[in-house]
C-alpha cells in the first residue's frame, strides 16, 4: 500500500510524503498500477475514496512539463467538484514547477476564461457544457489529449450530460486513455464505457462493499407536521452539522426560511442560485458558519464536508442511487453518521422498498419535542473584500486578527481566499471584536472592506 511501490519520480513521492499521503487507500492501489500502465478504466469509487488522488497522480505522473498543450482533461457534474478536484491536482502537482491546471465551469464569467486559455495550460478540469462551449469556440484545443477522466460519470448522467460528453469527446483523439470513475455501475454507465473506452478494466474495491458506519432511520410524516418532525429529529440527535435534502428548488428556499424562524440556522443551496451567493453558502457550511443546508441533489453534488454528521431526505428520493449518494456523506473516515428519511401516505409503497435487516422504520411519536430548541453555529463568517488577486494570504489575515484585533487564535477558524474575497470564520463570542479592529486597522500595510455574512 506505500506509494514507494509504484514507478513514480523521487519528486513525486517526496511531494506526496510532505502533503500527507502516507499510504494508498483501495482504490489507489487497485487503480493507479493500471493508469500508469495507460489501461482505459472503469472504477467504482464513493466520495471520500481518495480517487481524486487515484486519477491525478497517474495523469501528473504522465505529464511532459515541457509541452504546453492540454494533455489531461477532467469532467465533473458540477463546478462545485470540479474546483475541489482542481484544488487537489494543483496540490499534488507541486512535485514539479510550472504545471497548469485550469478549471472551465459554468456559473462565471466567460472572458475571463478565454484570457486563461490563451496563456495555455496542461489540465483542464471542467463542467461538460462549458468545455463544449470553449471547444465549438475553438478555443480550447484538445490534439493533444492523452488522458481523458470522467469523474462520478453516473451522477453526470444522471444531470444529463451524456450528449455534451460524447460531443466533448468528438473533439478528442480516438487514441487516449479513458478512465471511467462512477459511485454505482447502472447498465448506462457500461454501456457508455463499451463506447468510449477500449478493453477497460473494472476496479471495484473491497472496501466500497463495506458501507458507511450509518443508522439508517425512515418515518412515515404527514406533509402537515413535517417541518416539526425535522426539528424534532434534530433536537432529539443534536447533530453538529447536518444536510437535508428535498427534490425541488422552491421547497429548499421555503424549508430554509421556515427553520430560520424556528431559531435554526439553515441556508439554502440549489442550481437557480447566483455563483456568489452559491460560494456564500458553501463557505459558511463548510466553515461551521451554519449549521444546516436545505439542499437540492445536483447542488450539493462534489461538496467537501469531511467530516458530516447527519444527513436527512426530508423528501423520498427518485431512486436508490440518489439515496446512497446522499446518505454516503456521513459516516466518513471512521466515523458514525445518521440518515433519516421522511415518507407519507402517498410513497408508502416505494419506502417499502428500501427495508432491510439494518434500517430502522420506527413512529415518529417516539421522538421527543423539545420546546425553544435552537441551532446556532459555533462560527460567524467574516468577509474581506480583497484575495489572491490583493496578494493576500491566509498568515497576513491570521496576522492582522491576532496581532492589531488581537484575537486568539483558537477563535479563528478556516479561512478561503478567492480572487477577490477572503472569507474567514470567527467564533461568535469574537465576531464584533473582530468586525471593528479590522474595519479601523490594515492587512499588509492597506485598508480593506470587511463585513459579515
Amino acid at each position: 500500500m506505500s506509494f514507494s511501490s509504484l514507478d513514480l519520480s523521487k519528486e513525486m513521492l517526496e511531494n506526496l510524503d510532505f502533503i500527507g499521503y502516507e499510504s494508498m487507500t483501495p482504490i489507489q492501489a487497485e487503480a493507479l498500477p493500471l493508469i500508469l500502465q495507460n489501461k482505459d478504466l472503469i472504477a467504482q469509487a464513493k466520495t471520500g475514496s481518495g480517487k481524486t488522488a487515484a486519477f491525478g497522480i497517474g495523469l501528473l505522473s504522465k505529464l511532459d512539463v515541457k509541452k504546453f498543450r492540454v494533455q489531461s482533461l477532467v469532467l465533473c457534474p458540477t463546478r462545485e467538484l470540479a474546483d475541489q478536484v482542481a484544488k487537489e491536482l494543483r496540490t499534488i502537482a507541486k512535485f514539479a514547477h510550472n504545471i497548469k491546471v485550469l478549471t472551465l465551469t459554468g456559473g462565471v464569467a466567460f472572458g475571463p476564461q478565454l484570457g486563461s486559455l490563451k496563456h495555455g495550460a496542461h489540465i483542464i478540469v471542467g463542467t461538460p457544457g462549458r468545455v463544449l462551449k470553449h471547444l465549438k469556440k475553438d478555443i480550447l484545443n484538445l490534439e493533444n489529449l492523452e488522458t481523458l477522466v470522467l469523474d462520478e460519470a453516473d451522477r453526470m448522467l444522471d444531470m444529463g450530460f451524456i450528449e455534451e460528453i460524447q460531443e466533448v469527446l468528438s473533439f478528442a483523439p480516438t487514441k487516449r486513455q479513458t478512465l471511467l470513475f462512477s459511485a454505482t455501475y447502472p447498465d448506462e454507465i457500461m454501456k457508455l464505457s463499451k463506447s468510449i473506452q477500449q478493453d477497460a478494466v473494472s476496479v471495484k474495491t473491497k472496501d466500497i462493499e463495506v458501507l458507511n458506519k450509518i443508522t439508517e432511520r425512515f418515518y412515515e410524516v404527514e406533509d402537515a407536521t413535517k417541518v416539526q418532525a425535522l426539528i424534532n429529529v434534530l433536537s432529539n440527535f443534536e447533530p453538529t452539522n447536518v444536510i437535508v435534502f428535498c427534490n425541488t428548488k422552491l421547497e429548499c428556499d421555503e424549508l430554509s426560511k421556515k427553520l430560520q424562524d424556528k431559531k435554526i440556522d439553515a441556508l439554502a443551496l440549489h442550481g437557480d442560485m447566483e455563483q456568489y451567493d452559491r460560494n456564500d453558502v458553501l463557505v459558511q457550511f463548510s466553515n461551521n458558519s451554519a449549521s444546516v443546508l436545505v439542499a437540492t441533489d445536483v447542488a450539493a453534488r462534489g461538496l467537501d464536508i469531511k467530516e458530516l454528521s447527519m444527513v436527512i431526505n426530508y423528501d423520498l428520493p427518485h431512486s436508490t442511487e440518489t439515496y446512497t449518494h446522499r446518505i454516503g456523506r456521513t459516516g466518513r473516515a471512521g466515523a458514525e453518521g445518521l440518515a433519516f428519511t421522511f415518507y407519507n401516505e402517498r410513497n408508502y409503497e416505494y419506502a417499502k422498498e428500501y427495508e432491510n435487516d439494518t434500517r430502522i422504520f420506527e413512529d415518529i411519536s417516539k421522538l421527543k419535542t423539545i420546546e425553544g430548541y435552537k441551532m446556532i453555529p459555533e462560527f460567524v463568517t467574516l468577509v474581506i473584500e480583497g484575495g489572491k488577486k490583493d496578494k493576500l494570504r491566509a498568515g497576513d489575515i491570521l496576522g492582522a486578527l491576532t496581532g492589531e484585533a488581537g484575537l486568539k487564535g483558537t477563535a479563528i477558524g478556516k479561512i478561503d481566499i478567492y480572487d477577490k474575497q477572503a472569507y474567514v470564520a470567527i467564533q461568535n463570542a469574537e465576531i464584533d471584536k473582530a468586525e471593528t479592529r479590522l474595519k479601523k486597522g490594515k492587512i499588509k500595510n492597506k485598508k480593506f472592506s470587511v463585513w459579515v455574512l
